[in-house]
């Protein structure tokens, strides 16, 4: 009885954490609560295990596990949504990808072609990533310079890297601690789209940052 009454609350817990998705309208289970899921399953079979009482060890085990598996989750959920709101209609992409985030900066709002100068009207979009990376403080933030592949790759590898630190120097202007940066110029690789369209070209040229929580 103590054990089904341990599964009961868990599934009870878990329903009503579910949530509305702001953009269909449908129930949905967030990241986090599946994160919720797998660790009270977890701390479920293991209260179980180590308690001679089976039913009140698994209760335990499974509010602990809950815990612990939805934390990363919730970080992140409550920073995404952060970012989506202070973004919005900015021309950043957010994009959560497993335990991370990505903001991805297309170079026409970003520089101007050829050049390392942040444009002036993107330091109030700087200025909004700032105010939710210093809120969210426990992350490595990773910022990435891409260019098209017109130009030598040695011209590229260098205004893809000036591009990246000129982003993560603004940051920490804003007060984001230089100790969480990592800071990468990759040139033409990993594009986004065909270099063989202006269209494509102009998406491959961009900044990206990714957040990753630290555990």
């Amino acid at each position: 009885m103590k054990k089904l009454l341990a599964g009961l609350m868990i599934v009870s817990m878990l329903s009503a954490c579910a949530t509305v998705n702001p953009y269909t309208g449908e129930a949905q289970t967030s990241k986090a609560v599946w994160g919720t899921a797998i660790g009270a399953a977890t701390g479920a079979a293991t209260g179980a295990l180590v308690s001679n009482n089976h039913g009140a060890g698994a209760l335990v085990g499974g509010l602990a596990g809950a815990a612990l598996g939805g934390g990363v989750g919730y970080y992140l959920d409550a920073q995404e949504a952060e970012l989506r709101q202070e973004l919005a209609s900015t021309g950043v992409s957010v994009v959560r990808d497993g335990d991370s985030i990505r903001l991805i900066m297309p170079g026409n709002i970003t520089f101007k072609t050829d050049s390392s100068d942040i444009n002036a009207g993107f330091y109030s979009t700087l200025n909004s990533v700032a105010k939710v990376l210093n809120k969210y403080d426990n992350s490595t933030v990773m910022v990435l310079g891409y260019t098209d592949s017109t130009g030598s790759a040695e011209y590229n590898q260098t205004l893809s890297q000036q591009r990246a630190n000129a982003v993560a120097a603004y940051l920490q202007g804003q007060g984001v601690k230089s100790s969480r940066f990592e800071i990468m110029g990759l040139g033409s690789s990993n594009p986004i789209a065909s270099n063989s369209t202006a269209e494509g070209r102009q998406q491959n040229r961009r900044v990206e940052i990714k957040i990753i929580p630290n555990k």
